[in-house]
């Protein structure tokens, strides 16, 4: 198995057709294999028969017909499920990607990518699942445990997508950051591509650019430094960067998932997680 296999996280949501767009942009790019999956929630177990206890005459028939209603709901779930799995299949090849696995799990979904995480190079997911409506201006909950768990990047597909054109990549010279830079240098998906390499500060800044653009020059991008904002953005650099993205209209920011100087958190760095609940376009995000 190679290590490029991208995992697509699909549910049946409005996002899912976005995870479907990044996910056919990043593996016809970099010509790699594409597994989609959908993971049911994991069966509950079967409620214990009270009715002699509370003596409130509940009958077994009753309790019978509940019970086949629940497997019911189970089946028509898995039938929803590979439902869901073929028609994104049938649109990832319309796209052009040639290998595609399909899977249905039941059970835990962080669970489920760590059992396969060796064999995988990038995890494509919504920015939030099926309870987007009710998680407006919030990261959806499997969103956040994929990426405060898993070691691989992670490509957050937003509500709407556009034809990738034009990409920035976020430098503060720090693990991530640098990491982030070699990703994009390695992949053939982002060469031919309008690209700014950005940091937050004043002209002092300018030079911390040169090492990042010589890897990516190498790798035969030509990126194009820019400091962006002012030394007093430093404190609260996602402003600087979120006007940038606006302005330059960019279709797609990489970023490290921490800062140069972090504090590490429960989830990620304070900054990566104000751009990743603001942004409105496609983040790569590196570890």
């Amino acid at each position: 198995m190679t290590t490029n296999t991208i995992i697509a996280m699909i549910d049946g949501s409005e996002f899912s057709g976005p995870v479907l767009d990044m996910t056919a942009w990043a593996a016809t790019r970099n010509d790699a294999p594409v597994r989609l999956l959908h993971v049911l929630p994991g069966r509950t177990p079967p409620k214990p028969d009270l009715s002699g206890a509370i003596r409130l005459g509940a009958r077994t028939a009753l309790l019978n017909e509940l019970s086949e209603l629940d497997e019911q709901r189970a089946r028509l779930a898995m039938t929803q499920g590979r439902a869901i799995l073929d028609d994104a299949t049938d649109l990832l090849k319309r796209a052009g990607v040639t290998r595609i696995t399909a899977q249905l799990r039941q059970g835990d979904l962080l669970d489920t990518v760590a059992a396969q995480e060796s064999e995988l190079g990038l995890i494509v997911i919504g920015k939030r699942g099926e309870t987007a409506e009710r998680a407006q201006g919030h990261l959806g909950s499997n969103f956040e445990r994929i990426v405060r768990a898993s070691r691989l990047p992670v490509l957050m597909a937003p509500r709407r997508t556009r034809p990738i054109e034009r990409v920035t990549i976020a430098w503060d010279g720090g693990p991530s950051a640098r990491r982030a830079v070699d990703r994009v240098a390695q992949l053939p998906a982002y060469r031919g591509l309008s690209t700014d390499l950005v940091t937050v500060g004043g002209p002092e800044a300018q030079s911390s650019l040169n090492e990042p653009q010589r890897i990516l020059a190498a790798a035969g991008i030509d990126a194009t430094p820019r400091v962006i904002g002012t030394a007093a953005d430093r404190t609260q650099p996602e402003r600087a960067l979120l006007r940038h993205l606006e302005k330059s209209g960019s279709d797609v920011l990489v970023m490290g998932a921490y800062g140069h100087s972090r504090i590490r958190t429960l989830m990620i760095g304070s900054t990566t997680t104000a751009i990743l609940r603001e942004a409105q376009l496609p983040v790569l995000l590196v570890r």
